[in-house]
């Protein structure tokens, strides 16, 4: 007997298309929602049924809970799965969804509530034994406080939202003059992000692994944890790369940090698939930082590891059904890693890039998966995440996992707009990853950048690499050197093989700061299309070189807009709300009188 008849997924790409096919193998009915701009998407097309979710802007149509209820009331659905993102830890969203009579495919109101507070939950943790990070564990309200915090703790200090996730919502602080705008970005964000604008400070740890560990809690006292997923691989706190286990991980820690997992858990009254995310110190000590109260997006590489279908966990779970494995039964058998595959531009410093996928062929083989919500001739949208799909592989080991994923990755082929998939393969083959170092410092240079630039390339014009520049060519630079014979001093002139970074760094200047959002004569432009989120600046303003301007989101991603040279703000065309365009002219800066 199928659990539910139906089931809404208020989710959109691949998530949705993910869960809709376990529910297909429990022979449960699939509902989608869309937006307007979702109407013809991948998921919508994978669907049983699909329900648009009303007039009004796109970009918030995912996050109208009402919406979603009524959607799943027409559909005649019995049960709700959120997916990630969006709705997916919202506690009164969970509470409405119950209250008209549906199931929630996730933990209860309550646990959410607990949980998405960090402050909260740190608070619920160290009452509970957990290892938490130093730091407050009261909201801050002011830079004048983090300033305090920072003479207390030391510096650096990281700024988080209180109802943050996913990366977002978090400011480093280096120093005390850092401490203003960082308050200021966080709370934010916050706002944005969670509807909270309130923060949190703890002390930044340097160098860390990111450690997370998956549970799974029933409602009848169970509780078991499916080993540790390690994300340490990321940018700006958003995640790369994922894999499972840990190379930083032994049995003996595995079994220490998945004992505080299933105690942090226990402590919330959990109950669903959720994540205990910590951060490892070099020296083995394992701090409790937050907890996911949803499906993650890297759940893929632990169900590779383990054989278990978590989102058929979490069906299940919320028909009442227990656990179907105990901690005993489970086993983790080889190695697996993710690779997120994102519309992002690596040669333009990760801008979102938005576009028409021209062409798609998804890699194959023994030990390949790939969760995609996007097919040739659909649009990437730049009003949502970035993601284009989820490259996963299984192998015995470590070393044949990379090998397998170096395979599966020259395999892919997405065109039409810029991807990661030439930053996946460059860094895949870099010493850094082979040694399961954390990559700090790999992840931003030129030198990766110009890698993946070469392996783009070479995929589109069929080869396996390409010496020099992009074209194949090497470049040379003109150098005059002093040299000296037989006591007698000489210019020469030499004609140097420039380094293969060079050339990319090159084109970055040329594009000036125009990459930055300005160019050579003063103009300010967006250097993508997004939505203006605030402006430092107005008409008339004096400015220095490299102040800020305004503030553009894209894709879920902030990116700051900063003047190219010392100057006066003219002709201003932006407020916070607009939607600007690639290139648009936000400003110009007049050179001083």
């Amino acid at each position: 007997m199928s659990p539910f008849s139906k089931v809404l997924v208020a989710n959109r790409g691949e998530i949705a298309i993910r869960i809709f096919r376990t529910l297909r193998e429990l022979g449960i009915g699939c509902v989608a929602i869309y937006s307007d701009v979702d109407r013809r998407a991948a998921h919508v097309r994978a669907a049983d049924e699909a329900y648009r979710l009303g007039p009004g802007p796109a970009a918030e149509s995912y996050l109208r809970g009402e919406l979603v209820v009524e959607a799943a009331r027409r559909a005649g659905a019995e049960a709700i799965h959120p997916g990630y993102g969006f709705l997916a830890e919202n506690a009164a969203f969970a509470r409405l969804v119950e209250e008209a009579g549906l199931v929630w495919i996730g933990p209860s109101p309550s646990a959410i509530e607990l949980m998405g507070s960090k402050t909260a939950a740190r608070a619920a943790m160290r009452t509970a034994g957990v290892p938490i990070i130093p730091g407050a564990v009261d909201p801050v309200r002011s830079g004048e406080e983090i300033a305090a915090l920072g003479e207390e703790l030391g510096y650096p200090l990281i700024v988080k939202a209180a109802a943050g996730g996913g990366g977002k919502g978090m400011e480093i602080v280096r120093g005390a003059a850092d401490t203003e705008r960082a308050f200021e970005a966080a709370t934010r964000q916050g706002e944005k992000y969670f509807a909270d604008p309130t923060v949190y400070v703890e002390r930044y740890l340097e160098d860390p692994r990111h450690v997370e560990v998956q549970v799974l809690a029933d409602a009848h006292g169970h509780v078991i944890h499916l080993g540790e997923r390690d994300c340490t691989i990321q940018r700006r706190h958003q995640k790369l790369v994922e894999e499972t286990p840990s190379p930083g991980v032994d049995d003996e820690l595995r079994g220490r940090i998945g004992a505080i997992a299933v105690d942090a858990a226990g402590a919330a009254g959990y109950r669903s698939a959720g994540t205990i995310e910590g951060l490892l110190t070099r020296e083995g000590e394992y701090f409790f930082m937050e907890m996911n109260t949803r499906i993650q997006v890297e759940h893929t590489v632990t169900e590779l590891v383990t054989g278990l279908d978590l989102v058929r966990e979490q069906v299940l779970i919320a028909a009442g059904e227990p656990l179907s494995v105990t901690q005993a039964d489970v086993v983790l058998r080889g190695h697996a890693i993710e690779c997120r595959i994102n519309a992002e531009d690596v040669s333009a410093g990760f801008l979102p890039a938005p576009g028409r996928i021209t062409a798609y062929e998804e890699p194959g083989g023994p030990g390949v998966r790939v969760d995609s919500g996007i097919e040739a001739g659909d649009e990437v949208s730049g009003l949502y995440d970035p993601m284009i799909a989820k490259l996963i592989v299984h192998d015995v080991d470590r070393e044949s996992a990379i090998a397998r994923m170096r395979r599966a990755l020259a395999e892919f082929r997405i065109e039409g707009t810029p991807t990661l998939v030439g930053f996946h393969r460059a860094l895949l083959e870099h010493p850094c990853f082979a040694a399961a170092g954390t990559c700090v410092g790999v992840i931003d240079s030129p030198e990766l950048a110009q890698r993946a630039e070469e392996l783009t390339q070479s995929f589109s014009h069929g080869t396996t690499s390409v010496a020099g520049g992009p074209d194949g060519a090497t470049s040379t630079a003109p150098r005059l050197v002093d040299v000296e014979v037989d006591g007698r001093s000489y210019e020469v002139r030499l004609h140097v093989t420039e380094p293969p970074w060079t050339a990319l760094a090159r084109r970055r200047r040329e594009r000036g700061a125009a990459g930055r959002g300005g160019t050579a004569d003063g103009a300010v432009v967006s250097p993508m299309q997004g939505t203006v989120l605030t402006v430092a600046v107005a008409d008339g303003d004096e400015v220095a070189a490299g102040q800020l301007v305004c503030v553009v989101e894209a894709m879920k991603m902030e990116n700051e807009i900063v003047a190219p040279r010392a100057g006066v703000v003219r002709d201003l065309t932006v407020a916070p709300g607009s939607a600007v365009g690639t290139g648009q002219l936000v400003c110009r800066v007049a050179a001083p009188a």
